[in-house]
């Protein structure tokens, strides 16, 4: 739960490191006066005020498509998606009808938008991350329509502590970390788009904090991302433990790998990808493979599905850097109501998290994972990559068993992924069936802990920390090390350096993240032994808060 005290507020820590810097509080914000002076002016018909929507969205579709050829991996992802989201067919025709029903612009902007926030925030998953996305479309659109400049994040001279209600992809793909050295939002859980960005940057973050924006801009605070607090008012000794994290930090950066503990154990560190530009950013890194490659992500915007030698060209560009150079793990299409692809999706389901997704569409959709499964294959065979491939929400060992019969025929190696609590519960099970398994920690952790992994007010139960999430991770390993066969991690969990070593002591052999969290994890485990992991990971299963475990295992570990 959220608290704050006396000078110290607190809230959720995603990003581990201890910084000393004044703080700069983001407004991204539209002048109200230069809105209610457009609104004022309105239009003679509707069909003139639809035509300055579509200018004002296609300019703010554009400016995201440039930013995201700039940009890079998840940025660069999300960046693209926003692209699409600001020509949403769907959001203009919500405003138009608004229009023809009499209101202003700037109130059928308004009220589209709301529409669609609502309807993403009940579908959960990553349509409820987009939210963010669509309040920082409105407001740039909003912005183009008035004539202001589009609002965005105004970074100071010097080294600064950012500060917001929230922050959209737009807001945070393009700083230096350089200058902004932390990130702290009122809003935003452990998986939202803010902390997958800073995780890509290496900056520390919180998220949750709740009054942050209240902090006085220019207010000298010390941010600690593995404690999880903001102090207002840093001691004497502030800046002696910022110093001492900076030069940790930079014994990071000197990190070449491989991954192995101090006395040796391997640990296999990987990428999580989405695209053939994501998937050569992580080659040119220090990387053993691919531990997820998100094969939907190819996907959200297309009406039809593609044609196999279509997805086989887009797999190749993510298989070709890593032919001969480690495996590449491909989850297939992980869609479903609360990830809407046109041509695979089961509409007007009551609860989307707990309906037809991932591997329950092919029941739906006739060939639909048969013909994924035969481009795979086809781009496995053309670059010579080591290529396994996994099913997403996998439920019973029966469906482990179809889905490893279809990857064989293909010569392909079968893995499934562990999300629901049943998976994790009968992952021995599933081993007789299967090759290797992947924990996705986020999915997991929200249906173990019966909690919205985005809800702000949850994010106290949506912590991999639980010690109720460990168990099932340590259960899921032990069947693993039992049969001798390969049980990884592909969830955030995954990123976070002082877990690492308890993941590992759970008995889990491979951690796939962003590229940029793969030195930090490499440099904690390379500087712990195996016997200090497996105390680790008693500690933390041991612990009764995730505070209280990371406290342990912080003890045990430094």
């Amino acid at each position: 739960m959220v608290t704050s005290h006396s000078s110290v507020l607190s809230g959720t820590p995603v990003v581990p490191g201890i910084v000393l810097a004044p703080v700069h509080v983001v407004r991204t914000e539209v002048d109200p006066l230069a809105l209610a002076a457009f609104e004022r002016r309105g239009f003679e018909h509707p069909e003139d005020a639809l035509a300055a929507y579509e200018a004002a969205a296609t300019a703010v579709a554009d400016g995201y498509a440039r930013r995201a050829e700039t940009a890079s991996g998840a940025a660069a992802s999300v960046l693209s998606a926003s692209a699409g989201l600001a020509r949403d067919k769907g959001l203009r025709v919500a405003v138009e009808k608004h229009l023809r029903a009499g209101e202003g612009l700037v109130a059928s902007v308004g009220a589209a938008v709301e529409q669609f926030a609502t309807l993403f925030s009940g579908m959960g998953g990553l349509m409820a991350e987009r939210v963010t996305d669509l309040r920082d479309i409105e407001r740039r659109v909003l912005a183009h329509l008035a004539g202001e400049p589009e609002p965005g994040v105004d970074v100071p001279e010097g080294t600064s502590v950012l500060v917001a209600a929230d922050l959209a992809p737009s807001d945070t793909a393009a700083l230096d970390p350089a200058r902004v050295v932390a990130l702290v939002t009122e809003r935003g859980g452990p998986t939202s788009h803010t902390a997958i960005i800073a995780r890509q940057l290496g900056i520390p973050c919180l998220v949750g904090v709740a009054g942050a924006t209240g902090i006085a801009p220019g207010t000298l605070v010390l941010v600690d991302g593995q404690a999880g607090i903001v102090d207002l008012e840093p001691g004497p000794d502030a800046a002696a433990r910022a110093d001492a994290d900076l030069a940790r930090r930079q014994a990071v950066a000197a990190w070449t790998g491989p991954g192995r503990t101090a006395d040796g154990h391997p640990v296999a560190l990987l990428a999580n990808v989405a695209d053939g530009s994501s998937a050569r950013d992580a080659a040119a890194g220090q990387v053993e493979g691919v531990g997820l490659f998100r094969t939907e992500l190819c996907f959200l915007d297309r009406r039809e599905e593609p044609a196999v030698a279509e997805q086989a060209d887009v797999y190749a560009e993510v298989l070709a850097p890593f032919a001969g150079r480690g495996h590449v793990v491909v989850r297939t299409l992980d869609a479903g109501s609360d990830k809407p692809i046109a041509f695979a999706t089961h509409e007007g389901e009551e609860n989307p998290a707990l309906g037809v997704r991932g591997l329950r569409l092919a029941a739906d959709n006739p060939g639909l994972l048969e013909r994924q499964l035969d481009a795979i294959a086809i781009a496995a065979e053309r670059t010579g990559a080591d290529t396994w491939v996994m099913a997403p929400m996998v439920a019973t060992v029966q469906e482990a068993a179809d889905f490893a019969a279809l990857v064989r025929a293909r010569g392909l190696k079968p893995g499934v992924m562990v999300e629901v609590p049943a998976a994790a519960l009968m992952a021995h099970r599933m081993l007789e069936v299967v090759d290797f398994l992947s924990i996705g920690t986020n999915d997991l952790t929200q249906y173990a802990m019966a909690a919205d992994r985005l809800a702000t007010d949850l994010a106290h139960l949506t912590d991999p920390w639980q010690s109720a999430v460990l168990q099932l991770i340590a259960i899921t390993a032990e069947a693993g090390r039992t049969a001798g066969k390969p049980v990884g991690i592909c969830g955030e969990a995954a990123a976070d350096p002082l877990l690492a070593p308890v993941l590992v002591g759970l008995g889990i052999t491979s951690l796939s993240m962003a590229p940029a969290a793969v030195p930090a994890v490499g440099a904690r485990l390379g500087s712990v032994t195996a016997g200090l992991c497996d105390g680790a990971a008693e500690a933390a299963l041991g612990a009764l808060s995730p505070a209280q475990g990371r406290e342990a295992v912080a003890k045990i570990l430094e």
